[in-house]
């Protein structure tokens, strides 16, 4: 690995704890060879085996919530104990009086085979059953406080049931990783130096079997086959999975989740999104998963209410109860459940070789007053909104992260002013490496939702990104949010006639690609869409058929195909070197004209847009010691089912330095044409130009 490239992705992230030695971080385990029954009588004439694979150090850090790797710990573990195969159980039911395991070995009766305590008031209860083979249903049966009998899934199982079965079922992971090159190479693809174009997408709901039985889902094997070339034809960087762990609810999206550990079986066993996300790699394309470290549902077979008392979540429902989705909160202050969680999180990058996490609902975790009036909510020790618990666990989670895949990225759905979310840990910061720019998707959908007349009057909903942007490492998101609930598809978001709504998305989705940051694009949106979506059927991919929708499909390939190719785009795309307004002034066009400056002169683009629908003729634009020689770019192209009327083969300059009358490039005897290689020309030093470059309606144009 590049030693220099994954400082860039770790320390503006993450800091090491001034506790934590970089030689022995508090997540790894010194442990023997010795095994339990070594040392210990292991009694085989119950129906469980007394039997422990934790030692003392697991206990305190989990206690402490610094143990980060309680996937190889908790819950069933297949073993072989003397001479005897079978699997081990582990759960924490700290107010529990009793806990069995049940399941189809043994009828589902409570007391065939108990767990036992730990002597050192963990509350963990543990054992191991032999005969237990690979694929059998379970859960806990627990009897909890005040006599409470609860029947729950096992918090760390792999594998479950598929709804409306609600069983854990014991698993062990058999795949053979084929992604070697891209986990060797993926520094610099998830590099914040890196192009990023992320297609967002709901696996149920991308292509069904039956598009209208919402009963019917693809095998992560047929995903694979259909998704993967579809993603890399069209040229995304990277894709992000909506919620795959497994929910008990469709309604939900994938938001609430019971399986943190575990790939939903909706789509086939945990092996086969191993094989998605394999496939995805060898196609040269990153991989983020959703996470839910926010809040979870209430169903019974769940972690609400685990051992009869709140175990998760916060008892005090001021800070405990989601208002918002008639969820639970976790309680970040308990040791035990933030091991919990950034374990889950842990998991899905070491053993499912993810390249990052989008966290879901931040702003809801950092503020304790987040959808609640005076009286719903309680101030922190110092008086103020901040939860300082969940503040503390989100810095961990980020330097964790970090400190153990450097080359990967997590990034926040924090939708406040809340400062520092992409600062380092080490300067207060929150330690993400992105943040989506939630105010740049509604400023810039409502200037684009609005008639062109009146766009003169709303040019600051354009420009303001800007004043803000240098504040965080954003992504810019056009997400599922903005196109259910009533908000419409994207394209009946523009205004205008057919012609005008296709070219206002084409126009909208150029300034997105060229603005700076990363950006993400919700499946469907890249080919117009025309209806809500709706998680129960499938994308109406019989619009392909249509001329302009096709267009529109095209034009987002090729932009993506722009960005990869052009360092402009991505090189600085967090730095104030990377952007710079050239026109602004021209209100009442609405014609804006801006730069993206590359590593060298050669790579600068400068990108026009037009957000009327009047063609305009030789528009001047003064540039000074630079000057651009061909265009690249016109979204009003025909194959994009624009006009293909007004475009640039040639661009007319002047040297208006001393106002002399029109001239050709300096070393150059004629005027450059589209398709013309690029010459390379020195540059002539305080030399002010004047370009004329024609604009399509509601177009826009770049420039090399």
């Amino acid at each position: 690995m590049d030693g220099k490239k994954s400082e860039h992705n770790a320390l503006p992230n993450s800091s090491m704890k001034d506790n934590k030695s970089p030689e022995m971080p508090a997540t790894v385990h010194q442990e023997s060879n010795v095994k339990y029954e070594d040392q210990n009588f292991v009694d085989t004439s119950r129906s469980v085996w007394n039997y422990s694979i934790l030692y003392d150090d697991d206990i305190a850090t989990y206690q402490a919530g610094t143990h980060y790797q309680l996937y190889k710990k908790m819950g069933s573990r297949k073993l072989n104990v003397l001479g005897n195969d079978g699997f081990y159980f582990c759960v924490w039911a700290p107010n529990a009086t009793a806990v069995s395991v049940i399941g189809n070995f043994n009828d589902w009766k409570s007391g065939a085979h108990p767990l036992t305590p730990r002597w050192d008031k963990s509350g963990i209860w543990e054992g191991f059953i032999p005969g237990i083979q690979k694929g059998e249903l379970y859960k806990y049966h627990i009897t909890g406080f005040k006599g409470v009998v609860t029947e729950k899934g096992d918090p760390f199982a792999n594998y479950w049931e598929k709804r409306p079965a609600t069983s854990s079922i014991t698993w062990e992971f058999d795949y053979k990783w084929k992604d070697d090159d891209w986990m060797e190479k993926r520094a610099k693809h998830n590099a914040l130096d890196a192009p990023w174009s992320v297609y967002e997408v709901h696996l149920a709901s991308w292509m069904r079997p039956d598009p209208n039985n919402e009963e019917s889902y693809n095998s992560y094997e047929k995903i694979t086959e259909l998704l993967v070339p579809y993603v890399k034809e069209m040229g995304f960087t990277h894709v992000e999975l909506m919620p795959v762990m497994e929910h008990p609810f469709d309604g939900s999206w994938g938001y609430q989740l019971t399986g943190y550990f575990a790939p939903t079986s909706r789509f086939g066993s945990p092996e086969g999104l191993m094989h998605l996300i394999d496939a995805f790699h060898q196609a040269g394309i990153g991989v983020i998963l959703d996470w839910v470290p926010s809040h979870f549902p209430y169903d019974a077979h769940g972690l609400y209410m685990f051992d009869g008392t709140h175990t998760y979540e916060y008892a005090d429902m001021r800070k405990g109860f989601h208002p918002d989705w008639n969820s639970y909160i976790f309680n970040y202050k308990r040791g035990e459940v933030k091991s919990f969680l950034i374990s889950s999180a842990r998991f899905w990058f070491d053993l499912f070789h993810i390249d990052g996490i989008r966290v879901d609902a931040v702003s809801s975790m950092l503020k304790l007053d987040y959808s609640r009036t005076h009286g719903q909510w309680e101030p922190n020790e110092f008086g103020g909104n901040g939860n300082i618990e969940a503040i503390a666990f989100i810095k961990d989670l980020n330097e964790t992260i970090f400190r153990d895949f450097p080359d990967v990225q997590t990034i926040a759905e924090e939708a406040t002013d809340w400062p520092g979310v992409t600062k380092p840990t080490f300067g207060s910061g929150l330690g993400f490496g992105m943040k989506w720019m939630m105010g740049w998707m509604h400023d810039t959908l409502d200037y684009f939702k609005m008639d062109p007349l009146h766009r003169p009057h709303h040019q600051n909903k354009f420009s303001f990104s800007m004043m803000y942007y240098y504040d965080e490492n954003f992504m810019l998101p056009l997400s599922h949010d903005e196109v259910v609930h009533g908000k419409s598809p994207m394209i009946y978001k523009m205004p205008g006639d057919e012609w005008q709504k296709f070219a206002n998305l084409r126009t909208l989705y150029t300034y997105m690609w060229t603005h700076p940051g990363g950006r993400l694009l919700f499946m469907g949106n890249e080919f117009g869409q025309t209806s809500e979506w709706n998680y129960k059927t499938e994308l109406s991919w019989g619009l392909l058929q249509h001329e302009p929708h096709k267009g529109l499909q095209d034009c987002v390939r090729d932009l993506n195909q722009l960005l990869k190719t052009a360092p402009a785009l991505y090189h600085n795309q967090f730095g104030i070197e990377g952007f710079e307004w050239i026109d602004l002034n021209h209100r009442n066009e609405c014609v804006i004209v801006y730069r993206r400056q590359g590593p060298a002169p050669v790579d600068d683009l400068l990108i026009i847009l037009n957000l009327t629908p009047v063609v305009r003729w030789d528009w001047p634009i003064e540039l000074t010691n630079v000057y651009y020689t061909k265009e690249i770019f016109n979204s009003d192209h025909q194959k994009y089912w624009g006009s293909g009327h007004v475009f640039n083969p040639d661009i007319r300059w002047e040297d208006i330095t001393t106002e002399e009358e029109e001239n050709t490039p300096p070393e150059s005897n004629a005027v450059l044409s589209v398709g013309e290689p690029l010459k390379k020309h020195e540059m002539p030093k305080d030399k002010t130009y004047r370009i004329l470059v024609n604009l399509p309606p509601l177009a826009a144009v770049i420039l090399k």
